[in-house]
């Protein structure tokens, strides 16, 4: 393809406004479904009162907040339809079909290229000594509330705070992050602690409370906010979201010991057009979108600070040192944008991904892929992979969490070897 690719006219665009009105009632009995539910029969336009956010980020799939997530009820409805004895992810994010494939005693595979998306789907599906993480999440957050406060500390020379971490974090709190991080290393749970000083230090950055997700410079001074309606002022306190997190974090994954099983989960770092991945006969992912989002970008904070910890994935080329010399890697970047060349060039790393993908997918395995297709790339994807679309299904999204409440449509495609 080397002419200028335009929107098709089939491409998935708004068509009927936010909150359109529904033919038909959606589906909420998910345990329904199984392989003999045709596909023509799923009616997945909730509504709010259909799916409320509190069923949409259900135990552990609000760990740590990520963009551009799947809800876990697709991904539920398509692993009970297909049922299959291992489930791929080859673009895996936060873990939302290992987590579902997990509970309904499917193995898993999922892959991505980001360390700190491994490192939040690994503590996810991971198994628990529940009294143990207890006592050590009430023990390390003890431990920075007496020595946080020592005067004494001083986080330019002993952690050795850098340019970025000084510029986005109040002192106090960055004292109390780094003390945090200090003390992880005698503990059992370590990647649990990993991720809770991430959601802590993304509630605690100097940023306006209703732009925790989208920001370009430090907060300085008062502002309004236009979530709690007032004239607010940036966060100076760490330790508050440090101590609310841990007692959520510790809820969330009581709540999915009682639904765990002892299916396999298997997370791989590293670049899904050339890993080699284990046999499996089904594949539910959502590939990013292109010119969307910089997956790698909306973690810098967590990059930053687990600078300060050993580097567990350094054996996949990564370096926390310089945490955005990866991002070309990435495919589709916002960075890129959505130029003509932009889309070229996520023609061909979507469908260099769906290549290798097709020499582990066993011959009778299908692909269910969710993708706002604005552009209408897929059917060249697919082609170039070697795969045909078996049917689809056109899904209005008319409700996310936090501030992004723009309606849009998605296509879930289902794929089958061209072989």
């Amino acid at each position: 393809m080397d002419t200028e690719i335009k929107p098709k006219p089939n491409a998935q665009q708004p068509r009927l406004g936010y909150n359109p009105h529904y033919e038909g009632v959606p589906l909420t009995d998910f345990a329904s479904v199984n392989p003999e539910t045709p596909l023509s029969s799923l009616n997945l336009n909730w509504r709010e009162k259909d799916l409320p956010e509190r069923l949409r980020t259900k135990h552990v799939h609000r760990l740590h907040p990520y963009l551009g997530k799947f809800i876990p009820q697709l991904a539920e409805i398509f692993l009970r339809k297909f049922s299959p004895k291992c489930a791929c992810d080859p673009f895996m994010g936060s873990g939302t079909a290992l987590v579902e494939a997990n509970v309904l005693g499917i193995d898993s595979i999922g892959c991505d290229i980001s360390p700190f998306n491994c490192l939040l789907s690994k503590v996810k599906t991971d198994r628990y000594d529940l009294d143990i993480l207890s006592k050590e999440l009430r023990d390390i957050i003890s431990r920075v509330h007496l020595e946080s406060n020592d005067a004494l500390f001083d986080i330019g020379t002993q952690y050795k705070a850098n340019d970025y971490l000084t510029s986005w974090f109040a002192e106090r709190a960055l004292r109390q992050l780094l003390t945090y991080i200090h003390h992880i290393p005698g503990y059992k749970y370590q990647d649990v602690m990993r991720i809770i000083l991430s959601r802590a230090a993304r509630s605690a950055r100097l940023v306006p409370h209703h732009q925790l997700d989208f920001n370009d410079q430090p907060q300085e001074g008062p502002y309004y906010c236009r979530k709690h309606f007032r004239t607010c002022q940036p966060t100076e306190d760490a330790l508050q979201f440090l101590r609310r997190y841990s007692f959520d974090t510790l809820t969330r994954i009581k709540e999915f010991s009682k639904l765990r099983t002892d299916a396999n989960v298997k997370i791989m770092c590293g670049d899904s057009r050339e890993l080699r991945i284990p046999k499996h006969d089904l594949v539910f992912t959502s590939p990013p979108y292109v010119g969307l989002i910089d997956y790698h970008e909306q973690h810098r904070y967590a990059y930053e600070l687990l600078s300060l910890l050993p580097k567990p994935f350094e054996s996949v080329g990564w370096s926390y040192d310089d945490p955005r010399g990866n991002e070309p890697l990435e495919i589709g970047p916002a960075s890129k944008g959505a130029s003509n060349g932009a889309r070229l060039d996520y023609i061909e790393g979507i469908a260099a991904v769906f290549r290798n993908i097709r020499t582990s997918l066993k011959p009778e395995g299908v692909c269910v892929i969710v993708a706002a297709d604005k552009w209408g790339l897929y059917p060249e994807i697919a082609k170039k992979a070697g795969f045909r679309q078996e049917s689809a299904i056109e899904r209005h999204v008319n409700r996310r969490t936090g501030r992004r409440t723009g309606d849009f449509y998605e296509l879930i495609m289902v794929w089958r070897r061209d072989d």
